[in-house]
């Protein structure tokens, strides 16, 4: 760890000769390419690209200054790996911030381990477990997508205007799964609600025909899988529907995603479920935004990866430097009012108004509001399955 932190020492003293414009500074894009939410993170990625590309079309950055999206593999749940790839892109790479991480283990694992000693400024686009709203971080860590105790009380609402009762629920036996879980029970019962089952599942499993059976001895009116779509959420609901055990679902985020409608199509019609999102001016602008970039920008935290991206680089400006140990006092000022709102496409405009002096209320793709210690307030996209096909039918 020593070597880490004269590595780090090292990088701070480097970013100050960024505002010369002769070198870029580097933002770490930790997401995880491989493993259980892999469908998700190349649109994740395309994300938060396009909001370094924009910047450095502008050129007015720090008077001058780009900025260079470095790539890394979180595997979303291997936190050995995670921390592995987030101490290359500091020795290595010298970043001055981190886009990332994805999954709440990993997330945490990387903030303790790596950016806390090493001061690094992480914003996760996705990263949800309650837990992470208490851990240390001396400031430098924050999220534009809302916490799991926040989406308890959504998925609470929605089952009960579907008029669901009971429910059986599993998740993946990670911090994510276990704290989502925690807080849809929590939720559900203290709102009359009936949890027949809360059983952990692990991923990597080729069959899970004795989880669902214990599912299914529990009974519910329909089955919640806290789990991830590119894992053993999907292998969870294979089984289901292949023994007969359920035929309706809720999916909360982890779950919600192309692949489900990939794997599925008609089998899960009438299951639903939501996933954090908005349908604010700013998220009609990033998408548009995202289709000219030949991306899909209504893939799940896409808008929230542009939107890490961007405040990143805004409080930046806002400090008038690349120092993590600067950047970090200005990303909530950035973030929310007083100030003019900048909506996707307008970071030039964002730079300009700070250098003028001026105020920016940045709310971007997914209508951030950082709220607390650094969490954002949060919005929610509720689906339904039709006809095979993954629809938006509200949001909260």
């Amino acid at each position: 760890m020593k070597k880490l932190l004269l590595a780090s020492a090292a990088t701070l003293i480097s970013t100050a000769a960024f505002a010369d414009g002769h070198s870029p500074v580097k933002m770490g894009i930790v997401l995880g390419f491989t493993g259980p939410l892999e469908s998700l993170a190349p649109t994740m990625a395309a994300g938060a690209e396009m909001a370094i590309a924009e910047v450095n079309e502008a050129g007015t950055l720090l008077d001058g200054v780009t900025v260079e999206g470095v790539r890394a593999d979180s595997t979303c749940i291997d936190a050995a790996a995670a921390t592995a790839a987030t101490e290359r892109l500091i020795t290595d790479e010298g970043v001055a911030g981190i886009m990332g991480a994805d999954c709440s283990g990993v997330t945490g694992a990387m903030l303790s381990n790596v950016a806390l000693p090493n001061g690094i400024v992480m914003v996760s686009p996705s990263a949800t477990s309650p837990g992470l709203t208490d851990a240390e971080d001396n400031g430098l860590f924050f999220r534009t997508a809302p916490s799991d105790a926040r989406q308890g009380e959504i998925v609470t609402a929605i089952l009960q205007e579907e008029g669901i009762d009971s429910i059986a629920l599993t998740y993946t036996n990670n911090d994510y799964g276990k704290g989502l879980a925690d807080a849809i029970q929590a939720n559900f019962e203290a709102a009359g609600g009936t949890v027949t089952i809360n059983a952990a599942h692990e991923d990597g499993k080729a069959d899970y025909s004795s989880e669902v059976g214990a599912l299914a001895a529990a009974g519910g009116d329909l089955l919640v899988v806290a789990g991830y779509v590119d894992q053993g959420g999907s292998g969870i609901v294979r089984a289901a529907l292949d023994t007969g055990a359920f035929d309706q679902f809720y999916f909360p985020d982890g779950m919600v995603s192309q692949a489900l409608e990939d794997n599925f199509g008609s089998e899960i019609d009438g299951s639903f479920g939501a996933n954090p999102g908005t349908d604010s001016p700013g998220a009609q602008l990033f998408q548009e935004m995202a289709t000219a970039q030949d991306f899909d920008g209504t893939q799940p935290f896409s808008a929230e990866s542009y939107d890490a991206a961007a405040l990143i680089m805004l409080a930046m400006e806002a400090a008038g430097s690349t120092d993590p140990a600067a950047y970090k006092e200005t990303l909530m000022d950035v973030a929310n009012a007083p100030g003019e709102e900048i909506l996707p496409g307008e970071l030039a405009k964002a730079i300009q108004i700070i250098k003028d002096g001026g105020d920016v209320d940045y709310v971007g793709a997914s209508a951030v509001e950082l709220i607390g210690p650094g969490e954002s307030a949060g919005n929610y996209r509720q689906i339904t399955f039709t006809d095979g096909t993954l629809e938006v039918v509200g949001y909260r």
